[in-house]
């Protein structure tokens, strides 16, 4: 077991080759910053049997990098409340099954199911619930905290995913987060996703923005790899041969950094307070007439 105080890429990537590592647990960002540095493609990485990760979806271009290099990378799925885990991939599927959260462990079941919490057919999408012994009995000292998520017994975990016809889960996206553009539903990971493979941008969130018009668009927030110039037209030009008019980008906000919680997940609640407002711009037409506005 090799035990650092923080976490720095170049240091991962050094242990892992003096150290012959053999497996490594890590969030999205870790894993992502690590294939940016430098060091990724010199390091030796050939005692690694798999990379396991967890924590939030996985971009499927970043898990493509890593097979790359012939890296198994597969992915977990679970919450505090399902103690941790509610699916695993095994390794051996990683390719097969790509960007999925696996099959649920023994005596745990997971299913998804409609807003009527009826079940929903493979291949749609609706909410995952999961019932079994590893899931929590109950939040301490709230009861209507409790009974909100807790229905029949099978707890409601608030992300949607789909099940394929093989029993494999694929997460979507948190529900909170999805926004509703003309009545249609955006997933931001899936824009993410997408975004995540211009060769210019580092870091990526989506989020939705208020509009008179379709209720919500989207708006990405950019972090721009060191060196590289990158506008916003260029990246609303790069989503529209890869994603749906409805959700491509509007707008575009260029950061320097994207915040994280100490787990390394993206808090999206500080993107929508400080980067969530609309921007009025009378002179740009309106979001109807083309998705080459440039703001609001």
């Amino acid at each position: 077991m090799v035990m650092e105080q923080m976490f720095e890429p170049g240091m991962v990537l050094e242990n892992i080759e003096k150290f012959r590592v053999t497996s490594m647990f890590g969030v999205p960002a870790m894993y992502l910053f690590m294939a940016q540095h430098p060091d990724f493609a010199t390091r030796d990485l050939s005692t690694i049997r798999v990379l396991s990760c967890g924590g939030a979806p996985v971009a499927e271009a970043l898990i493509k990098i890593y097979a790359a290099r012939g890296l198994p990378f597969n992915q977990g799925y679970g919450l505090t409340e399902t103690a941790p885990f509610a699916c695993f991939l095994p390794s051996s599927m990683a390719t097969e099954k790509l960007g999925s959260a696996g099959i649920a462990p023994f005596f745990t079941d997971v299913k998804i199911v409609g807003d009527d919490d009826h079940d929903v057919p493979d291949g749609e999408r609706g909410e995952i619930v999961v019932r079994g012994p590893n899931v929590m009995k109950g939040y301490w000292n709230r009861p209507a905290a409790t009974a909100e998520v807790l229905v029949d017994g099978w707890f409601h975990t608030g992300d949607v995913g789909v099940r394929d016809a093989d029993g494999y889960f694929f997460i979507v996206d948190r529900k909170k987060d999805m926004i509703i553009s003309g009545g249609e539903n955006v997933y931001p990971a899936e824009v993410e996703d997408a975004l995540y493979q211009h060769p210019g941008i580092k870091e990526v969130a989506v989020i939705g923005v208020q509009d008179p018009h379709w209720g919500e668009t989207v708006r990405a927030i950019v972090v721009r790899k060191d060196g590289v110039s990158l506008s916003e037209q260029d990246v609303i030009d790069f989503s529209q041969d890869r994603l749906a008019r409805y959700k491509q980008p509007k707008s575009v906000v260029f950061v320097n950094v994207l915040p994280r919680n100490p787990a390394g997940k993206v808090l999206k609640f500080d993107l929508r307070a400080k980067h969530g407002q609309p921007m009025v711009d009378a002179a740009s037409p309106a979001p109807f007439e083309e998705a080459r506005t440039t703001a609001g």
